[in-house]
């Protein structure tokens, strides 16, 4: 028996209308009805919000954006709130992409005002972090992820973080094929959870979430997920097909 509930989400980033949407809902529904073992999360583009969130109503499939301004609401031409999101049916959020941090200036103090206004707006955030390949072949991976993860944290309660998922992705891994060992991922799981025990107390330490994200497929779930450091998965590429993702899901 896990400690710790599985998390699978799946990010489409920049793909699917909302017609391709209902599409993809209408026959991934059927194929996780009895996927009781860990929870779903979606993360449409914004513009497929709403339909997402009506077609999995009255499932266990839960929706999150892909990203929030850190302003509940203001001149922001282009910016989407956290309110907005709750109002649309999300429940969750993705913070801090590696993908945002590399093409649209995203740092980590722009995403520790992130995460306080999903907090405010009640989202649960899954924030992203991860090395580059330069700074993991430089052996810097364990100084990356505990800068990322002080500079996201920063100021946060026990209280305000218990929500929080966290996802390792490390960069190099992401849409490239290729995916950081079981044991890899493992490592810096280990890594993250004994960062958020310092910062927050051994409780929060164990009840954190640490889902791994980088080329995850059908093929290579099973592997990561017998890890018991590994609380689930962050899915890119793989999440766009239905049955593709139903595999991970029903690990």
């Amino acid at each position: 028996m896990r400690p710790r509930v599985p998390v699978i989400a799946g990010n489409w980033k920049m793909y699917k209308s909302v017609a391709q949407t209902l599409d993809f809902f209408e026959k991934f529904k059927p194929l996780v009805a009895r996927a009781d073992h860990c929870e779903i999360v979606i993360a449409p583009p914004f513009p497929a919000l709403a339909a997402a969130a009506e077609a999995a109503r009255g499932t266990r499939i839960r929706i999150a954006a892909q990203n929030l301004h850190w302003g509940s609401e203001g001149a922001y031409t282009g910016e989407v709130s956290g309110p907005m999101l709750a109002a649309a049916g999300c429940s969750h959020v993705i913070i801090g992409h590696s993908e945002r941090r590399q093409y649209f200036g995203e740092t980590d103090q722009t995403v520790n005002r992130r995460l306080s206004a999903a907090l405010a707006a009640g989202l649960i955030p899954l924030l992203c972090i991860g090395e580059t390949l330069p700074e993991r072949e430089a052996g810097q991976t364990e100084s990356v992820l505990i800068r990322q993860l002080e500079g996201a944290l920063a100021a946060l309660t026990p209280a305000e973080f218990s929500p929080i998922l966290v996802a390792y992705e490390p960069v190099w891994a992401i849409g490239t094929g290729r995916t950081a060992t079981p044991e890899m991922a493992a490592d810096a799981h280990r890594v993250i959870r004994d960062r958020v025990g310092r910062l927050f107390g051994r409780a929060a330490s164990e009840k954190l979430r640490i889902l791994y994200g980088g080329s995850v497929k059908p093929d290579n779930i099973k592997g990561l997920m017998a890890r018991p450091e590994i609380d689930g998965a962050l899915v890119g590429g793989a999440s766009l097909d239905p049955l593709a993702m139903a595999a991970i899901v029903n690990f």
